[in-house]
């Protein structure tokens, strides 16, 4: 039978060749690796000192919300748009969204000069972006220089639970209202719940007093109570005008001591104000501004 003999560099070639395709399959699959990094976070939170939990862009720039967009629509025209530049993210996906962010609270709008602009919550998201020597500049990242600028500017938050509209009151009669609760036009700036919901108070009602539920709740759909005990206001108000009650089990945000409500009519309908004028004109169901006087004992 003939014999079949290796030599000792045979051997060594055999080694080297399988060491050699090993080392290269494992490099090849190390660089499919470190190109699979996740999708860039466009949109981020980042917790303020001051302010808290606060959005941002994938840079760390702070976004912003505008008291006048009271549905959303932008308002920021003119001479406002260099200063406030739009926020926009073609085709947002959850992935490219920060931990704590939902996609289902964003959307995209156009704006009337045909522009594309990213919401949140219903509002529309802005840079803050002042004059630097003659020019606009977009402010560092980590700041947040542009809060209650006008006391209608504010840093777009995740946990609101109380925010600012500025906007003209239409009561549920179709008429125009002032802050007066007489008709006529005329912007009122008021609070509204996280998503811009217009929040009532009672005239009838006392201090921490609510004196329009039933004890079966079988009227909170006319004026649903705001039910909620967390106070998270923008910078301009005073957290510790705002406080809580409990009516019959449940929590009832106040602020001077007057109770907060929704109105039914309005469907939680952003910008929606219909409660105005109900059920006659005159503020029986005023909205809260910030300079109101306290509840009454």
């Amino acid at each position: 039978m003939e014999k079949f003999t290796f030599s000792s560099s045979l051997v060594t070639g055999c080694i080297s060749a399988a060491l050699l395709l090993f080392t290269s399959v494992a490099c090849s699959k190390d660089n499919q690796d470190e190109s699979s990094d996740p999708a860039v976070k466009e949109v981020q939170l980042r917790n303020d000192v001051s302010l808290g939990s606060v959005l941002t862009d994938k840079e760390g720039h702070t976004l912003y919300y505008f008291a006048n967009d009271a549905t959303a629509t932008n308002n920021c025209t003119g001479g406002c748009e260099p200063v406030w530049p739009i926020f926009n993210i073609d085709n947002l996906s959850s992935e490219k969204l920060g931990a704590g962010l939902e996609l289902s609270d964003f959307t995209t709008i156009t704006t009337g000069s045909g522009k594309k602009q990213i919401t949140y919550k219903g509002r529309p998201l802005y840079y803050y972006a002042p004059l630097v020597n003659g020019t606009n500049v977009k402010e560092d990242a980590g700041k947040t220089g542009g809060e209650n600028i006008g006391g209608v500017w504010f840093v777009a938050k995740p946990d609101y639970t109380i925010m600012l509209t500025n906007a003209q009151l239409v009561g549920h009669d179709g008429k125009n209202y002032t802050s007066t609760y007489t008709e006529g036009t005329g912007k009122t700036l008021y609070f509204t719940d996280t998503k811009g919901v217009t929040l009532y108070t009672f005239k009838n009602d006392k201090q921490n007093k609510n004196n329009f539920t039933a004890s079966d709740f079988s009227n909170n759909g006319v004026w649903p109570i705001y039910e909620t005990d967390k106070i998270v206001v923008p910078s301009g108000l005073d957290k510790t005008l705002f406080g809580s009650i409990t009516v019959f089990g449940r929590k009832q945000l106040t602020y001077k001591g007057w109770p907060l409500y929704r109105f039914g009519q309005d469907n939680m309908i952003m910008g929606s104000n219909k409660g105005v004028s109900f059920p006659v004109p005159g503020g029986v169901w005023p909205v809260p501004v910030k300079n109101m006087a306290a509840a009454m004992p």
